[in-house]
C-alpha cells in the first residue's frame, strides 16, 4: 500500500514549500511509519488561492444536477477504496481496523446524503404586507476551512467537506498533525472521481504552524472546526477580526442517566463502549455515569464485569474492540489524571495500568467514590476512564449533570415516558439518547451547548451554515 505523503493543492500532490516533514508513529507499536510533508505559511497561500480561483471559475455555478452527480462519484470511489482508507486509519491513529471499516462507509454515506440534497436545498417564497414578491436564495460563501480532529478523522473529514461542496462552497481541508493520511486520500480520491481542481484542498502539517495563516487568510469566508475547546476559543477570537462564520465542535463530559425503572441490566452491559469505544477518545464519551442508588449496587457489579470483557489489543485484528491511544503523549496525559485521582482517594473498580511494555494501551478504568470537584469529574479526560456515581433526587442530578460547562451528549435510561420528556428537557446538551447511546446520525444535526461549541454538522442543518440566506424583494 503506498501511503499519501504529500500535500493536496490544485488537483496534485505537492512537497511542502520548506520541505519540511512530520513522522507518524504508530501507536500500537510506537515505531515511525511515515514521513508526510508539513505544509506552511506558503503552502496556505496557494490553496487558498487556488480554491478561490475554483470558486470563482465555476464551481459555485455548476448546475445542481451536475455537482450532485460529482458528490456520488466522490462516495462510490470512496467505497472501492474502503479497506485501503481504513488500513491507513487503523495505522495512524491505532483504530480498530473494524471500527475503521464502519467509519469508512459512514464516510461515504455523507458523500451520498449530500449529493442527494444538492438538488432538494431550497429558498422560500414569501408573502409580504406590501405586495410584489418576495423569495429567498441560499448561496455559496466562497472558500471554507475545515479543521477536523484526530479521534475519527475519515468520517469527520466527510462529513465537514460534503456539505461544504454541496453547497457550492471550495474546501481547504486541514486534518490533525497524527493523522492526516486518509485526508490526504479524500483529496486524491474525491479529484479521481471527477472534483475539478482547486475544489478539495488538503494541507498537512501543524496547527502551530498553520492554523492561524488559514483562519486569517482574507478569502476564507467560514471555518468548521472539531477540537479542544481550548483551540475553539482560540480560533474565535482570530475569526471576530473580520467576523468570519463559524461552526465550533468542542470537548464534552456527557452524561449517563440511569433511573432505576430502565431496563438497567441492558443499560450496564452496553454502557461500557458508550465510554470506552475509540478508547475513550471521544467528546461524545458518556464518561460521568450518574446511577439511581436503588440499582446502584448490582448495577456497578454489572458494568465493571462487562467492562472487563472488552477485547484490547492489535488494532489490525477484527476482534479487537479497543486500541491504544494515538499517542504516548495522549497515554500520559491520561495517566496523570489517573495519579490525581488515586491521590484524591477514588476507588478503582477495575483498570487504571498499562496492558502491554510496547504500545500505547492503557486498561479501560472505572472510577468510584470520585468526589464532583476532582479533576476526572470535571474536565474530559479523552482517554478509557469513566466516573460512576449514585444519585436518590431527580432534581439534584439535573444540576448536577448541568453543573458541566460542556453540553454536547448524553444518554438518558428510563422506562417511563413522562420522565424521559421532562428530563430530556432539562438535561443542557445538543443530543441525547434515550435507551441506547447513539449520538451520531448522518441525517440529524450533531453539536453542542456551552462550551461544547457553535453551530451544527450534518443533517440539512449542515447545509445552512455553510450558505448565506439572501432575501431578494420584487415590486410588482
Amino acid at each position: 500500500m503506498t501511503l499519501p505523503t504529500r500535500l493536496f493543492i490544485d488537483g496534485a500532490r505537492r512537497n511542502s514549500s520548506s520541505g519540511e516533514f512530520t513522522t507518524l508513529v504508530n501507536p500500537a507499536t510506537e515505531q515511525p511509519c511515515a514521513e508526510v510533508a508539513a505544509a506552511d505559511p506558503a503552502d496556505v497561500t496557494a490553496a487558498v488561492e487556488s480554491a478561490q480561483k475554483a470558486w470563482e471559475s465555476g464551481w459555485r455555478d455548476l448546475a445542481p444536477g451536475k455537482r450532485e452527480a460529482v458528490l456520488h462519484a466522490v462516495a462510490r470511489k470512496l467505497r472501492e477504496h474502503a479497506e485501503e482508507i481504513a488500513q491507513l486509519e487503523t495505522l495512524q491513529i491505532g483504530k480498530p481496523i473494524t471500527d475503521a471499516r464502519d467509519e469508512v462507509g459512514l464516510g461515504a454515506r455523507v458523500f451520498e446524503y449530500y449529493a442527494g440534497a444538492v438538488t432538494k436545498f431550497c429558498g422560500q417564497t414569501i408573502p409580504v404586507g406590501r405586495g410584489g414578491f418576495d423569495f429567498t436564495l441560499r448561496q455559496p460563501m466562497g472558500v471554507v476551512a475545515c479543521i477536523v480532529p484526530w479521534n475519527f478523522p475519515f468520517p469527520i473529514g466527510c462529513w465537514k467537506a460534503a456539505p461544504a461542496l454541496a453547497s457550492g462552497n471550495c474546501v481547504v481541508l486541514k486534518p490533525a498533525s497524527l493523522s492526516p493520511l486518509t485526508a490526504l486520500k479524500l483529496g486524491e480520491l474525491a479529484h479521481a472521481a471527477g472534483l475539478p481542481p482547486g475544489v478539495l484542498q488538503v494541507l498537512a502539517g501543524k496547527g502551530a504552524a498553520i492554523g492561524d495563516a488559514l483562519i486569517t487568510h482574507p478569502f476564507i469566508r467560514k471555518i468548521s472546526f472539531t477540537g479542544s475547546t481550548e483551540i475553539g476559543k482560540h480560533i474565535m477570537e482570530l475569526a471576530a477580526r473580520d467576523l468570519k462564520r463559524l461552526s465550533l465542535e468542542l470537548g464534552g463530559k456527557s452524561p449517563n442517566i440511569v433511573f432505576a425503572d430502565a431496563d438497567w441490566e441492558r443499560a450496564a452491559e452496553t454502557s461500557p463502549m458508550s465510554v470506552f469505544a475509540n478508547t475513550g477518545q471521544d467528546c461524545c464519551a458518556r464518561s460521568r455515569l450518574f446511577v439511581e442508588r436503588e440499582i446502584y449496587q448490582p448495577f456497578v457489579e454489572r458494568f465493571v464485569a462487562a467492562t472487563q470483557k472488552l477485547r484490547v489489543g492489535d488494532p489490525a485484528l477484527p476482534e479487537t474492540q479497543l486500541g491504544p491511544l494515538v499517542s504516548s503523549g495522549q497515554r500520559a496525559t491520561v495517566e496523570d489524571y489517573l495519579a490525581d485521582a488515586r491521590c484524591r482517594g477514588s476507588t478503582f473498580a477495575c483498570g487504571g495500568g498499562r496492558l502491554h511494555a510496547k504500545g500505547c494501551y492503557l486498561e479501560p478504568t472505572v472510577l468510584l467514590n470520585v468526589n464532583k470537584t476532582d479533576r476526572c469529574w470535571q474536565e474530559e479526560i479523552f482517554g478509557p476512564v469513566v466516573c460512576v456515581t449514585p444519585f436518590d433526587d431527580e432534581a439534584q442530578m439535573i444540576r448536577e449533570v448541568n453543573a458541566s460547562p460542556y453540553g454536547l451528549s448524553g444518554s438518558l435510561w428510563t422506562n417511563d415516558l413522562r420522565r424521559a420528556i421532562r428530563v430530556a428537557k432539562a438535561v443542557e446538551s445538543g443530543v441525547l439518547s434515550v435507551n441506547c447511546h447513539n449520538s451520531v446520525h448522518t441525517e440529524a444535526p450533531f453539536g453542542g451547548y456551552k462550551q461544547s461549541g457553535i453551530g451544527r454538522d450534518l443533517g440539512m442543518a449542515a447545509m445552512e451554515g455553510y450558505t448565506e440566506l439572501k432575501n431578494v424583494y420584487v415590486a410588482e
